[in-house]
């Protein structure tokens, strides 16, 4: 059966993303003391005792406002709870009640799960109980005095939470994820893409640079194979960026690239390749991740027959070291080929995990050498490719023995690379190549000789 939902709900600032972390032992939701940090809805996965559950983290409710993402909040915290099991209310003991807090508590009680009401910032087990007795009058049962901080009376919250939850039957075991990042600059239209992606409003879509901060995690199936999708913040240059919520985010955003197996760059069709682009691209190569380039906002670009393939090679020559990464052209706006990003992320990570024998590999090795020779130096030394074998995958990595690395510069190492591809595919993932020579094999040789000696 599925895991259960808990929807972590309350004002801004009482605590609710410090409380996840702590529930959830992480430390994936941005904590900063200032309203409105978390604006889209962000799961992670909570355990306890006997209980595998997923908790959701949205925004601060506020019902009086309609200024700037109070409303795209407010809709994220309804598609929260219309999948919840159990709505965690989360309130502040040191302010009291407030009427934000009894305009949730109405809301709630019109909702059909059930709910439990956690009164943070009770750092006094003594005074706790006197503090969340306050919030009775809220009409949604029984009050758990806790302290997010400090981890006082968390134990018991989950206690009263797993309580709540429907009965545990027969598990069903779930395939591992692909998971896909969504990364890229500030509006380059992420988040618009990702909510094409889901046909529901998953992620806040705004011009306003910033409008994500957190990685947002979305799960679902296309074609019998699940997908995890991580929208990301948009990553701007560090010197643009002030220590805060965004700082948070973007160092979020790298690691999400990093927790990936394939990454989906998203680059605007009407701007085109930027120097921020080009990090981008070089960090998810140098991160060994299989990607996808998806160029947005196709439809805004005035064309004809000849445009598509004028505007690739125009991309490609400013992001030539992803050569190898597809490109797709989509339009968020329209739907316009968004589904095909999944069958190009899916042959990307097949890629990305296949390993190759020996034997092949060295017959692409000894095509390749009959089609141009090593180099040669002024001294008439000359470079020799004994073999090659395939060490690695994720992404697919190669050995490669050689006489003596140093006889074999870029532009031949690039020839051979090229003619792996060519011989192997490999479409969608970088290769890495690791040249020994002799030197160093006679050293490993005799490290290990030593070590046997002194055991």
């Amino acid at each position: 059966m599925a895991r259960p939902i808990v929807a972590i709900i309350g004002r801004p600032n009482v605590g609710k993303s410090t409380l996840i972390n702590r529930l959830c032992q992480s430390r994936q939701a941005i904590v900063h003391d200032e309203p409105g940090v978390t604006r889209d809805r962000t799961y992670q996965d909570g355990f306890w005792r006997d209980r595998e559950f997923k908790m959701v983290d949205t925004g601060g409710l506020v019902f009086d406002d309609d200024s700037e993402f109070l409303p795209e909040i407010r809709e994220q915290a309804y598609l929260a709870l219309a999948e919840a099991s159990l709505a965690l209310v989360i309130v502040d003991g040191q302010q009291g009640i407030t009427a934000g807090d009894e305009a949730i508590a109405e809301w709630i009680r019109a909702q059909p799960c059930q709910s439990l009401v956690a009164v943070n910032k009770c750092e006094s087990p003594e005074q706790g109980l006197a503090m969340a007795a306050e919030f009775w009058s809220l009409g949604l049962g029984e009050p758990c005095p806790i302290s997010a901080i400090h981890g006082a009376g968390t134990g018991d919250l989950l206690d009263r939470v797993i309580e709540m939850f429907p009965p545990k039957g027969e598990e069903v075991e779930e395939d591992e994820p692909i998971q896909m990042a969504i990364v890229g600059r500030p509006n380059v239209g992420k988040s618009s893409l990702l909510n094409a992606i889901c046909g529901e409003p998953r992620a806040i879509v705004s011009s306003v640079r910033g409008t994500t901060r957190d990685t947002i995690d979305t799960f679902l199936k296309r074609q019998d194979q699940s997908w995890k999708l991580i929208d990301t913040a948009g990553i701007r240059r560090r010197r643009s960026v002030n220590y805060g919520p965004e700082f948070f985010g973007i160092n979020r955003s790298f690691k999400a690239i990093e927790r990936s197996d394939v990454c989906a760059l998203v680059i605007d069709a009407i701007d085109g390749v930027t120097e921020q682009d080009q990090k981008l691209a070089g960090r998810i190569e140098a991160s060994g991740r299989a990607c996808v380039l998806v160029v947005n906002k196709w439809d805004a670009v005035e064309k004809d027959s000849h445009t598509l393939s004028m505007v690739e090679k125009e991309l490609r020559a400013k992001l030539y070291f992803l050569d190898w990464a597809t490109m797709l052209f989509t339009s968020a706006l329209t739907g316009q080929r968004v589904d095909s990003i999944f069958a190009l992320a899916s042959l990307a990570v097949e890629q990305h995990r296949r390993r190759v024998s020996t034997s092949v590999v060295n017959e692409v090795l000894k095509e390749a050498l009959s089609w141009r020779s090593p180099p040669t130096t002024r001294g008439g030394r000359q470079g020799r490719l004994y073999y090659g074998t395939q060490v690695a995958s994720r992404p697919p990595s190669f050995t490669l023995f050689v006489n003596d690395p140093k006889l074999f510069g870029d532009t031949y190492r690039r020839y051979v690379e090229r003619q792996l591809r060519e011989g192997l595919g490999f479409d969608g993932t970088p290769l890495k190549l690791f040249w020994r020579g002799k030197q160093q094999r006679d050293a490993e040789k005799d490290l290990a000789n030593q070590n046997a000696s002194s055991l």
